[in-house]
């Protein structure tokens, strides 16, 4: 039995997603004068597959326990090894990261908004509607 229909479970894999991205994406930025520094990206499709290995099957006595979950310890994290934009061997687009930075914050912010209205609703049901 699965107490929150798996909602809160998948929102909290895409915040785990946007906050890694996140970082990648600051990560840029901070490194923009870094000569022959190359971008790092988050690969969806790599995060997607580690989550959905995340957990693995065992002996369970009761159909309610949980199931034991693992770290995969690839992060889907890669760097942009070919790309140069300057002369110095850096391929940082100041403006490109500078936009995948507000697009990955609003997605941050949808999803937080989501589990916050998932959250409110529990009280609101455990509380008996008062």
């Amino acid at each position: 039995m699965d107490l929150f229909g798996g909602t809160i479970s998948s929102l909290e894999k895409g915040l785990s997603y946007a906050t890694l991205k996140n970082k990648a994406i600051t990560q840029n930025i901070a490194n923009v004068d870094t000569p022959n520094y190359k971008t790092k990206e988050v690969s969806f499709k790599d995060v997607l597959n580690n989550a959905k290995q995340a957990t693995i099957p065992a002996y369970r006595t009761d159909a309610r326990h949980y199931d034991f979950k693992i770290n995969i310890g690839s992060s889907g994290v890669y760097s942009n090894e070919n790309f140069r934009s300057r002369a110095n061997g850096n391929a940082v687009n100041m403006d490109a990261e500078q936009a995948k930075l507000a697009e990955n914050t609003i997605y941050y912010n949808a999803l937080i908004d989501r589990v916050s209205s998932k959250f409110s609703t529990l009280n609101n049901v455990v509380k008996g509607g008062r």
